[in-house]
Parts: structure tokens; C-alpha cells; sequence
């Protein structure tokens, strides 16, 4: 069970990196560029439906905050459960 446990928290943490990495690049990079694009494909998804909800304020786009704070919420919740399936 703890090969699953570390699966699933490695899994989480490195969405949560993706996200991070994403938005750096954002600022960095052109938007077409491969490496962009790429990130793109797993963010941007999950970022969309918290873009729905939550407005950029100011011209700040708060959804990768959310989606970071989610996801470690999220894995944290789930490993637990994990952990007290022992």
C-alpha cells in the first residue's frame, strides 16, 4: 500500500510543479513555444473551469493559486485516506 501512497503524492506534487513551471513560463517564453504548448495541454485544462469561476481581478489571473492550493488539498485528503486503509 505504501507503493500506492507514494504514487499518488509523487503524482500530486509534480501537477503542482507543472502548474508553477507553467505560469513562470508564461512570462518568459512566447506563447506558441513547444515547451509552453506542452505544459498547456495538462494546465490548461484543469485551469479552465476555476478561470469560470473566479474573474482575474485587476488583470491578475488568480486560478493557478487556486488550482495549486486544490491539488495539494486534494493530495493530502487522498493520501490520508490512503494511509488509514491499512
Amino acid at each position: 500500500m505504501t507503493v500506492v501512497v507514494t504514487i499518488v503524492n509523487v503524482l500530486f506534487q509534480f501537477l503542482t510543479l507543472l502548474v508553477f513551471v507553467h505560469v513562470l513560463l508564461g512570462y518568459f517564453l512566447n506563447p506558441y513555444h513547444p515547451i509552453l504548448r506542452a505544459t498547456g495541454i495538462v494546465v490548461e485544462p484543469l485551469l479552465k473551469p476555476i478561470r469560470k469561476l473566479i474573474p482575474s481581478i485587476g488583470g491578475l489571473d488568480l486560478s493557478p493559486l487556486v488550482l495549486i492550493l486544490l491539488l495539494e488539498v486534494l493530495g493530502s485528503v487522498i493520501v490520508s485516506l490512503l494511509r488509514n486503509l491499512r
